[in-house]
Order: C-alpha cells, then sequence, then structure tokens
C-alpha cells in the first residue's frame, strides 16, 4: 500500500519511463550509491531525489575520518576535502578525568556538510547521475508494461509518477522509505540525540585535534570540539535519547541540550543560528533489509557507530554497496538480498563488536577510564579504539571473550 507522508508541489521536470535506480536522498550515502551504480554500469538511468537545493546545511559533526575516504577515492572522488586541514590528533577525556592525545595513525578532517555534501553530489552528477528536486511522499510496489513492450515488469513506484526497477534509500534518520517498508525507527535507548553548532576557536600555538569530552550525566554523553581550519570549529554535545529530560527548573529538553553543551564547552560559545539539533538511529538496533528491491542505506539503515556516533563512513560504504548490487543482482527483486551480503561481509563482524561493547560501556563509565588510561602508553590500544570508533575494527579474540564474561555476569544482576 501506498504510505502518505507529506504533499508538496513538484515541478514538471519528472524523468519519464522506468528508472533502473532511483536514489532518495543526496547525502554521503546517496551520492555514493549513484557514484558505485554508474561505475558497475555506465550509461544506466540513475536518478537522486532531494527535497533540498544543493548547496545546503547538514547537521552534523562534519568530521570526515580516512576510512571514509579511502571509500571515496575507490569511486573516482579525490578531491572532497580539498583545501582543508588535515588534522592528524584527537583528544579525548573521559567522565572520570583521563585523558589521552595521541597522534592518530591516519589524518581526519573537518569539512562542512555545506560544501562536503555539494561536492559529491557534483560528482555523481558529473558521473552521469540525474538530481531532481522532490521529497518523496508515498512507496509503493506496482507493475508496468516492459519498454520493449514484451509482457509487464515489477516496479517500485515514488509518490506515484516515478517508477524504477531499484529504489535506495538515502533519506536519514526520519526515512520515508524505511517507514514506506514498514520498518519502525529505533527506541529510545537504539536513538541519540546531539545538538550542533559553529563557534570561535580560541587562537592556540598547539597542533590542531579532534576533542571529545565525556560526561557521567547522562552516561553515555559527550561534547565535541572538532577544528574546520578557518579560524571556528564544529561543536556539539550528544546524548541518549532515552536519558534526556527537561531539565529541574522545568527547562525545555532543548534547553538542556544547549545549556549542557555551553557547559562542557565554556571557551567556545555557539553561534546562535548555527545551533542545530539531529537524531541519529544507533546501530544497536538496525532494521533486516528486505531481499526486494528497495534497499536501506547510512542513517535510514541505523547505522551510526553507537561508541562515537560516527555515520559519514557507514554512509558511503553502504551506499557504495548498495549501488553496486543495485545493477549487478540478476534481476531487481535480488537487489536486497545481494547488498544485505555484501554489507555483512563488509560489516557484520565489527558491528556485532560495537554493540557488544556499547552496551558493556552503557552500564560502567569507569570502563572508558581505564581505556583512557591505559591508551597513553599502549599505542596499538590507541588505535584499535580509533578503529572501532571510525572505521570497521574489531575486538581482538582474547578481550572478546573476557567481554563476553563480563556481559552474561553483569546480565544475571
Amino acid at each position: 500500500m501506498a504510505t502518505p507522508i507529506v504533499r508538496v508541489d513538484e515541478p514538471e521536470n519528472a524523468p519519464t519511463g522506468t528508472i533502473d535506480v532511483l536514489i532518495v536522498g543526496g547525502g554521503p550515502a546517496g551520492c555514493a550509491a549513484a557514484l558505485a551504480a554508474l561505475r558497475e554500469r555506465p550509461g544506466a538511468n540513475v536518478v537522486v531525489a532531494d527535497a533540498a537545493a544543493f548547496p545546503r546545511d547538514k547537521t552534523c559533526g562534519d568530521g570526515i575520518a580516512p576510512h571514509g575516504l579511502d571509500v571515496l577515492r575507490d569511486l573516482g572522488v579525490t578531491d572532497a576535502v580539498a583545501g582543508y586541514r588535515a588534522v592528524e590528533r584527537m583528544r579525548m577525556r573521559t567522565p572520570g578525568g583521563a585523558e589521552v592525545a595521541t597522534p592518530s595513525s591516519r589524518a581526519s578532517y573537518v569539512v562542512p556538510r555545506l560544501v562536503f555534501d555539494a561536492r559529491l553530489m557534483a560528482a555523481a552528477r558529473a558521473r552521469g547521475a540525474m538530481l531532481i528536486r522532490r521529497r518523496v511522499r508515498t512507496l509503493e510496489f506496482a507493475e508496468r508494461p516492459r519498454p520493449d513492450g514484451r509482457g509487464r515488469e515489477p516496479v517500485v513506484v515514488v509518490n506515484g509518477t516515478l517508477a524504477a526497477r531499484v529504489v535506495i534509500g538515502a533519506d536519514g534518520a526520519n526515512s520515508v522509505v524505511r517507514r514506506g517498508l514498514g520498518l519502525v525507527a529505533n527506541p529510545p535507548e537504539s536513538m541519540a540525540i546531539a545538538v550542533r553548532a559553529y563557534a570561535a576557536l580560541p587562537a592556540t600555538d598547539g597542533p590542531a585535534e579532534l576533542f571529545i569530552h565525556m560526561t557521567d550525566e547522562g552516561w553515555p554523553a559527550y561534547a565535541w570540539s572538532f577544528p574546520i581550519g578557518d579560524g571556528r570549529a564544529n561543536i556539539g554535545y550528544g546524548m541518549l535519547r532515552s536519558r534526556l529530560a527537561p531539565g529541574d527548573d522545568g527547562a525545555s529538553a532543548k534547553t538542556v541540550l544547549h545549556r549542557t553543551l555551553e557547559r562542557m564547552l565554556p571557551h567556545t560559545p555557539a553561534e546562535p543560528d548555527t545551533l542545530r539539533a539531529h537524531h541519529l538511529p544507533l546501530s544497536t538496533h538496525r532494521p533486516r533489509q528486505p531481499s526486494g528491491p528497495v534497499l536501506l542505506v547510512g542513517d535510514a539503515a541505523s547505522l551510526i557507530n553507537p561508541l562515537t556516533g560516527e555515520g559519514i563512513y557507514y554512509a558511503l560504504l553502504s551506499g557504495m554497496l548498495a549501488g553496486q548490487a543495485a545493477v549487478s543482482a540478476g534481476q531487481p527483486a535480488g537487489a536486497g538480498r545481494l547488498y544485505r551480503r555484501s554489507l555483512d561481509a563488509e560489516l557484520g563482524r565489527h558491528l556485532r563488536h560495537t554493540t557488544l561493547l556499547a552496551g558493556l560501556v552503557g552500564r560502567s563509565a569507569t570502563m572508558m577510564d581505564a581505556a583512557a588510561r591505559a591508551a597513553r602508553t599502549r599505542t596499538e590500544l590507541y588505535d584499535s579504539l580509533v578503529e572501532l570508533g571510525l572505521g570497521r575494527g574489531t575486538i581482538p579474540a582474547s578481550t572478546l571473550t573476557r567481554l563476553a564474561v563480563r556481559r552474561a555476569m553483569a546480565g544475571r544482576r
């Protein structure tokens, strides 16, 4: 059945005929899907539908980990962070006050999504993708005559007019495509909420560094400050949705977020007109990818790291895999199964390990204190933590056994 969401007036430039791959959402996941589909099948009819005009802002921490740049290079995009300074150092302060500040083995970048997404969209269009402005409101399955006149073929119809053989839902935390499949949103305990802003960064003689300040108030929760390189920083504060409540003085939950950000980062006051809140569906509650012609990627698939809130790498990787599957499956109906298998091969073990670790860390902030203190002198431990939080790292077998026992014991209490 068609699922009505929002009605808007649409322009007349609707593509005619059946689209090979229709991608809903033009962020990193959607652009990666378009780039991958056209790499696998040059000349395919690939359409990206997004409600916004580019360039446009997107609420995010703006951190681009090297793992995401690896995916983009594989897709032929080499200038996504051009002109922005590499940030080779991360400082982490835990709830107990332990700090670790160590150069990373590979640098990250901080690029406003206003710039980053526009560059990716330009690359997708240059590859041959068509961009149309649409706010998707309905999704239904139907059959239409084949282009050669030989019978009918199954299609996915969006907004009653756009027919596609495969649809990729890259439409974020509030995904219309996901709801159209009848898949429910994440529960509050697997949904984070964060407020982001931009701020003037105080001058310093020290090296540029990503700063993460954890707090035991509503644990797990933390504030961040990521230097852009132009005298500003992307700052923010995030916590589990289930832990957010109005203040004791009757302040709204929104006000609580803003106050906490101000208190935790007192030296970088937010520019008020840049304060934006957004939801982060964590990978601890991922929907099962259906086997049919509708694929979910990035935030729409709850691909957000539960330890760090990192999502751009997952978005780029899942988008690439979905784009490949969309044009490589023998039949559109098999695209979902192919994509599900490839995603599990790439991220399955990592996601299982981060879910285990997030459950344990969420019960005890002291685990982060101990890990930070140990990482001060053990470079390999620090690199492992970074890989778990920003890439697709896994827990060593010996440590995994100890954590599994700890989790089992915690479950008996």
